[in-house]
């Protein structure tokens, strides 16, 4: 278990305020997925997932949680990945 509690969101609804230079690269298996973490500790702060490559999906244990008021979760069958990926996708 990672602790990562994504939060997927179109690219451009996104915006890094800080950090971008304390943040490292990592890309495994395809090297379509580009997975960031932070150099200092370690953790996933987001990544651009191979399955939605105009969204962003965010940990969001990594956002400022006076930010929002309620966040609403929805569970996903990743053990079933490839069956479900599509359900990430965001659609126009």
């Amino acid at each position: 278990m990672t602790g990562f509690l994504h939060l997927i969101v179109p690219k451009d609804q996104f915006e890094l305020e800080a950090g971008e230079g304390a943040l490292s690269e990592y890309r495994f298996n395809t090297k379509t997925a580009k997975h960031l973490f932070c150099r200092t500790c370690g953790v996933k702060a987001y990544y651009i997932p191979r399955s939605n490559p105009d969204g962003l999906s965010i940990n969001m244990n990594c956002v400022d949680h006076s930010t929002f008021e309620h966040v609403e979760t929805e569970d996903f069958d990743g053990q079933n990945w490839e069956d479900n990926a599509a359900l990430l996708a965001h659609l126009a």
